[in-house]
Protein backbone atom coordinates (compact mmCIF):
# COMPACT_ATOMS: atom_id res chain seq x y z
CA UNK A 1 0.00 0.00 0.00
CA UNK A 2 1.48 3.77 -0.98
CA UNK A 3 -0.54 6.51 -0.28
CA UNK A 4 0.46 9.97 -2.11
CA UNK A 5 -2.15 12.03 -3.86
CA UNK A 6 -4.83 10.54 -1.54
CA UNK A 7 -3.11 11.58 1.67
CA UNK A 8 -2.73 14.65 0.71
CA UNK A 9 -5.48 15.17 -0.16
CA UNK A 10 -6.70 14.54 2.97
CA UNK A 11 -4.94 16.69 4.71
CA UNK A 12 -5.85 19.71 2.94
CA UNK A 13 -7.53 21.28 5.67
CA UNK A 14 -6.02 20.13 8.48
CA UNK A 15 -3.15 21.08 10.61
CA UNK A 16 -1.56 18.31 13.37
CA UNK A 17 1.79 18.01 14.78
CA UNK A 18 4.04 16.18 13.28
CA UNK A 19 4.12 13.07 15.71
CA UNK A 20 -0.18 13.19 15.21
CA UNK A 21 0.10 13.98 11.15
CA UNK A 22 2.45 10.68 11.45
CA UNK A 23 0.31 8.73 13.67
CA UNK A 24 -2.93 9.47 11.53
CA UNK A 25 -0.50 8.56 8.56
CA UNK A 26 -0.29 5.06 9.60
CA UNK A 27 -3.42 4.60 10.75
CA UNK A 28 -4.87 5.53 7.37
CA UNK A 29 -2.46 3.27 5.91
CA UNK A 30 -3.66 0.41 7.87
CA UNK A 31 -7.25 0.92 7.47
CA UNK A 32 -6.37 0.74 3.49
CA UNK A 33 -4.61 -2.37 3.91
CA UNK A 34 -7.09 -3.81 6.26
CA UNK A 35 -9.89 -3.10 4.19
CA UNK A 36 -7.77 -5.08 1.45
CA UNK A 37 -7.90 -8.61 3.28
CA UNK A 38 -11.71 -8.75 3.45
CA UNK A 39 -14.33 -9.06 0.52
CA UNK A 40 -17.35 -6.88 1.48
CA UNK A 41 -19.42 -3.83 0.52
CA UNK A 42 -19.51 -1.26 3.31
CA UNK A 43 -16.79 0.96 5.37
CA UNK A 44 -14.20 -0.29 8.17
CA UNK A 45 -13.23 1.57 10.76
CA UNK A 46 -10.24 1.25 12.92
CA UNK A 47 -10.27 3.54 16.19
CA UNK A 48 -7.67 4.63 18.59
CA UNK A 49 -9.25 5.46 21.99
CA UNK A 50 -6.30 6.22 24.71
CA UNK A 51 -5.09 8.48 27.33
CA UNK A 52 -2.59 10.06 25.88
CA UNK A 53 -2.20 13.45 24.30
CA UNK A 54 -4.19 12.05 21.36
CA UNK A 55 -7.40 10.62 22.89
CA UNK A 56 -9.03 9.99 19.68
CA UNK A 57 -8.14 8.96 16.26
CA UNK A 58 -10.42 7.38 13.31
CA UNK A 59 -9.06 6.33 10.12
CA UNK A 60 -11.93 4.96 7.44
CA UNK A 61 -11.86 2.77 4.42
CA UNK A 62 -14.48 2.02 2.31
CA UNK A 63 -14.63 -1.43 0.64
CA UNK A 64 -14.06 0.72 -2.89
CA UNK A 65 -10.67 2.24 -1.04
CA UNK A 66 -12.21 5.93 -0.21
CA UNK A 67 -10.58 7.40 2.83
CA UNK A 68 -11.20 9.50 5.38
CA UNK A 69 -9.44 10.21 8.84
CA UNK A 70 -8.99 12.37 11.78
CA UNK A 71 -7.78 12.44 15.27
CA UNK A 72 -8.48 14.93 18.73
CA UNK A 73 -5.39 16.01 20.30
CA UNK A 74 -4.65 17.82 23.13
CA UNK A 75 -3.62 21.30 21.71
CA UNK A 76 -2.50 22.91 24.91
CA UNK A 77 0.20 20.08 25.53
CA UNK A 78 3.63 20.31 24.18
CA UNK A 79 4.42 17.64 22.24
CA UNK A 80 7.93 16.65 20.78
CA UNK A 81 8.30 16.13 16.78
CA UNK A 82 9.58 12.74 17.51
CA UNK A 83 6.97 11.95 20.26
CA UNK A 84 6.38 8.11 20.50
CA UNK A 85 3.16 6.01 20.07
CA UNK A 86 2.56 5.28 23.78
CA UNK A 87 2.88 8.55 24.90
CA UNK A 88 0.53 10.29 21.96
CA UNK A 89 -2.17 7.32 22.70
CA UNK A 90 -1.31 6.20 26.23
CA UNK A 91 -3.31 3.12 27.47
CA UNK A 92 -6.70 2.51 25.93
CA UNK A 93 -8.02 0.28 23.06
CA UNK A 94 -8.19 -0.50 19.06
CA UNK A 95 -11.37 -0.99 17.63
CA UNK A 96 -12.21 -2.57 14.30
CA UNK A 97 -15.66 -2.11 13.20
CA UNK A 98 -16.69 -3.31 9.87
CA UNK A 99 -19.75 -1.75 8.81
CA UNK A 100 -21.34 -3.72 6.10
CA UNK A 101 -24.32 -3.86 3.67
CA UNK A 102 -24.76 -7.43 4.11
CA UNK A 103 -24.88 -7.72 8.09
CA UNK A 104 -24.00 -11.05 8.31
CA UNK A 105 -20.56 -9.58 7.22
CA UNK A 106 -20.63 -6.50 9.84
CA UNK A 107 -18.25 -6.90 13.23
CA UNK A 108 -16.53 -5.48 15.38
CA UNK A 109 -13.23 -6.35 17.31
CA UNK A 110 -11.78 -4.47 20.70
CA UNK A 111 -8.56 -4.97 22.02
CA UNK A 112 -6.04 -2.80 24.59
CA UNK A 113 -3.31 -1.22 23.17
CA UNK A 114 -0.53 -3.62 24.15
CA UNK A 115 2.21 -2.94 21.62
CA UNK A 116 4.95 0.18 21.21
CA UNK A 117 3.82 0.78 17.79
CA UNK A 118 0.78 0.78 15.67
CA UNK A 119 2.07 -2.15 13.57
CA UNK A 120 2.44 -4.46 17.03
CA UNK A 121 -0.90 -3.02 17.84
CA UNK A 122 -2.20 -4.62 14.71
CA UNK A 123 -0.48 -7.84 14.40
CA UNK A 124 -1.61 -8.43 18.37
CA UNK A 125 -5.12 -7.30 17.26
CA UNK A 126 -5.14 -9.99 14.43
CA UNK A 127 -3.53 -12.57 16.86
CA UNK A 128 -6.06 -12.48 19.55
CA UNK A 129 -9.28 -11.68 17.34
CA UNK A 130 -8.63 -13.97 14.44
CA UNK A 131 -5.52 -16.35 15.53
CA UNK A 132 -3.48 -15.11 12.39
CA UNK A 133 0.01 -14.54 12.38
CA UNK A 134 0.43 -11.51 11.06
CA UNK A 135 2.88 -9.09 10.12
CA UNK A 136 2.52 -5.36 9.62
CA UNK A 137 5.26 -2.31 8.75
CA UNK A 138 3.73 1.12 8.26
CA UNK A 139 5.56 4.69 7.67
CA UNK A 140 4.60 8.44 7.01
CA UNK A 141 5.78 11.31 5.86
CA UNK A 142 4.47 14.59 4.89
CA UNK A 143 4.39 13.22 1.07
CA UNK A 144 3.56 9.49 1.20
CA UNK A 145 2.07 6.91 3.64
CA UNK A 146 3.12 3.31 2.49
CA UNK A 147 2.83 0.02 4.36
CA UNK A 148 2.51 -3.74 4.38
CA UNK A 149 0.78 -6.66 5.72
CA UNK A 150 1.80 -10.05 5.42
CA UNK A 151 -0.11 -13.03 6.90
CA UNK A 152 -0.47 -16.57 7.29
CA UNK A 153 -3.73 -18.01 6.33
CA UNK A 154 -5.17 -21.29 7.92
CA UNK A 155 -4.81 -24.02 5.86
CA UNK A 156 -2.73 -23.33 3.02
CA UNK A 157 -0.26 -25.14 1.79
CA UNK A 158 -1.66 -28.04 3.60
CA UNK A 159 -2.68 -29.93 0.89
CA UNK A 160 0.56 -29.24 -1.14
CA UNK A 161 2.94 -29.35 1.84
CA UNK A 162 2.78 -32.41 4.03
CA UNK A 163 6.18 -31.55 6.46
CA UNK A 164 4.77 -28.99 9.39
CA UNK A 165 8.30 -28.09 9.82
CA UNK A 166 8.12 -26.58 5.86
CA UNK A 167 5.52 -24.55 6.70
CA UNK A 168 7.06 -23.31 9.87
CA UNK A 169 9.86 -22.43 8.10
CA UNK A 170 8.85 -20.41 5.41
CA UNK A 171 6.66 -18.50 7.92
CA UNK A 172 9.61 -17.72 9.59
CA UNK A 173 11.29 -16.93 6.52
CA UNK A 174 8.45 -14.28 5.64
CA UNK A 175 8.54 -13.21 9.64
CA UNK A 176 12.98 -12.61 9.51
CA UNK A 177 11.88 -10.38 5.80
CA UNK A 178 9.71 -8.31 7.90
CA UNK A 179 11.75 -7.57 10.62
CA UNK A 180 14.33 -6.05 8.34
CA UNK A 181 12.35 -3.85 6.69
CA UNK A 182 13.00 -0.37 7.42
CA UNK A 183 10.62 2.81 7.44
CA UNK A 184 12.45 4.28 5.02
CA UNK A 185 12.49 1.49 2.59
CA UNK A 186 8.92 1.30 2.92
CA UNK A 187 8.72 5.38 2.00
CA UNK A 188 11.29 4.74 -1.05
CA UNK A 189 11.74 1.57 -2.76
CA UNK A 190 9.81 0.68 -5.63
CA UNK A 191 7.05 -1.79 -4.18
CA UNK A 192 7.79 -4.27 -6.80
CA UNK A 193 11.26 -4.52 -6.55
CA UNK A 194 11.02 -5.09 -2.64
CA UNK A 195 8.74 -7.86 -3.08
CA UNK A 196 11.40 -9.58 -5.69
CA UNK A 197 14.42 -8.58 -3.21
CA UNK A 198 12.59 -9.92 0.30
CA UNK A 199 10.80 -12.85 -1.66
CA UNK A 200 12.69 -13.53 -4.58
CA UNK A 201 13.71 -17.05 -3.81
CA UNK A 202 10.34 -18.03 -3.88
CA UNK A 203 7.52 -17.56 -6.88
CA UNK A 204 6.41 -13.49 -6.92
CA UNK A 205 3.67 -12.37 -8.42
CA UNK A 206 2.38 -9.01 -8.48
CA UNK A 207 -1.41 -8.33 -8.74
CA UNK A 208 -2.66 -5.23 -10.75
CA UNK A 209 -3.70 -2.23 -7.76
CA UNK A 210 -6.75 -0.57 -6.48
CA UNK A 211 -6.45 3.27 -6.66
CA UNK A 212 -7.58 4.88 -3.08
CA UNK A 213 -8.91 8.39 -3.24
CA UNK A 214 -9.76 10.66 -0.19
CA UNK A 215 -13.41 11.36 -0.20
CA UNK A 216 -15.12 12.86 3.04
CA UNK A 217 -19.08 12.62 3.72
CA UNK A 218 -19.60 15.87 4.53
CA UNK A 219 -21.42 18.60 1.91
CA UNK A 220 -22.70 21.93 2.33
CA UNK A 221 -25.96 20.17 2.00
CA UNK A 222 -25.43 17.83 5.26
CA UNK A 223 -24.14 20.93 6.98
CA UNK A 224 -27.39 22.73 6.10
CA UNK A 225 -29.64 20.17 7.32
CA UNK A 226 -27.69 20.07 10.44
CA UNK A 227 -28.45 23.60 10.98
CA UNK A 228 -32.16 23.39 10.30
CA UNK A 229 -32.34 21.20 13.00
CA UNK A 230 -31.23 23.58 15.37
CA UNK A 231 -34.16 25.95 14.51
CA UNK A 232 -33.98 29.32 13.11
CA UNK A 233 -34.21 30.79 16.37
CA UNK A 234 -31.10 29.27 17.61
CA UNK A 235 -29.35 29.89 14.07
CA UNK A 236 -30.20 33.84 14.19
CA UNK A 237 -28.75 34.00 17.66
CA UNK A 238 -25.22 32.67 16.47
CA UNK A 239 -25.60 35.35 13.38
CA UNK A 240 -26.66 38.33 15.88
CA UNK A 241 -23.54 36.81 17.71
CA UNK A 242 -20.77 36.56 15.61
CA UNK A 243 -22.10 37.44 12.12
CA UNK A 244 -22.15 34.07 10.19
CA UNK A 245 -22.26 30.72 11.30
CA UNK A 246 -19.26 28.37 10.32
CA UNK A 247 -19.35 24.73 10.74
CA UNK A 248 -16.00 22.42 10.48
CA UNK A 249 -16.27 19.06 9.67
CA UNK A 250 -14.64 16.91 12.72
CA UNK A 251 -12.96 14.62 9.86
CA UNK A 252 -11.96 16.61 7.19
CA UNK A 253 -11.74 20.09 9.02
CA UNK A 254 -13.45 22.00 5.96
CA UNK A 255 -15.26 24.90 6.89
CA UNK A 256 -18.63 25.59 5.66
CA UNK A 257 -19.70 29.61 6.22
CA UNK A 258 -22.88 30.52 6.19
CA UNK A 259 -23.71 34.53 6.17
CA UNK A 260 -27.11 35.55 7.24
CA UNK A 261 -28.71 35.55 3.69
CA UNK A 262 -27.46 32.32 3.59
CA UNK A 263 -29.05 31.61 7.14
CA UNK A 264 -31.98 32.71 6.55
CA UNK A 265 -32.69 31.24 2.92
CA UNK A 266 -32.16 27.46 5.40
CA UNK A 267 -35.57 28.32 6.65
CA UNK A 268 -37.75 30.27 3.55
CA UNK A 269 -40.50 28.46 2.33
CA UNK A 270 -39.83 25.67 0.07
CA UNK A 271 -36.08 25.34 0.91
CA UNK A 272 -34.85 21.76 0.82
CA UNK A 273 -35.25 19.30 3.68
CA UNK A 274 -33.67 16.15 5.09
CA UNK A 275 -32.48 14.30 7.64
CA UNK A 276 -28.71 13.91 6.65
CA UNK A 277 -26.14 14.89 9.30
CA UNK A 278 -22.52 14.71 9.93
CA UNK A 279 -21.38 11.74 10.52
Amino acid sequence: MRLERAWLALREHQDYPPAVQSLLGEAVGAVVLLAATLKFNGTLTLQLQGKGLVNLLVAQCTHDFKVRGMANHDAAAHMEDSAGFRALVGDGQIVVTVEASDRASSYQGVVPISGETLSQCLEAYFLQSEQLPTRVALAATPGAVSGMLVQRIPGEGGTQVSDPAALESAWMKVDHAMLGLSAASLIEDDVEQRLVRMFGDDEVRVFSGHEVVHECRCSRERVANVLRSLGVEEVRSVIAEQGAVTVTCEFCQRPYRFDPIDAEQLFAEGAPKGSDAIN
